[in-house]
């Protein structure tokens, strides 16, 4: 069974809304320990370097119903540095 520390679990690193009438939105063996803080993936723009667990349909949509990196709490620190190096990125191509 997976345990987080008590570091993964900073309220403004981990939430979970089992309200939600989609909770949990893709399938866990760990719903106590899933993560709705990213909703919806800030790492979806970033396409195939994402590094999720995602496909594109045959219609070329990219589908990440597999993924569960963003619901992990430790996904928290992997997405910031993720858009951190994306912004890096941006700003050498802009120089």
């Amino acid at each position: 069974m997976s345990r987080e520390s008590e570091e993964e679990r900073k309220h403004y690193r981990y939430f979970s809304n089992t309200e939600c009438e989609y909770f949990p939105c893709h399938r866990t063996e760990f719903p106590e320990n899933f993560n709705c803080l990213f909703c919806f993936c800030p790492l979806y723009m970033l396409g195939e370097s994402c590094g999720g667990n995602f496909r594109y349909t045959e219609r070329g949509i990219k589908d990440c119903t597999e993924c569960l990196l963003p619901h992990k709490a430790a996904g928290y620190d992997y997405i910031v540095e993720k858009l951190r190096e994306a912004n890096r990125s941006a700003e050498q191509a802009g120089q």
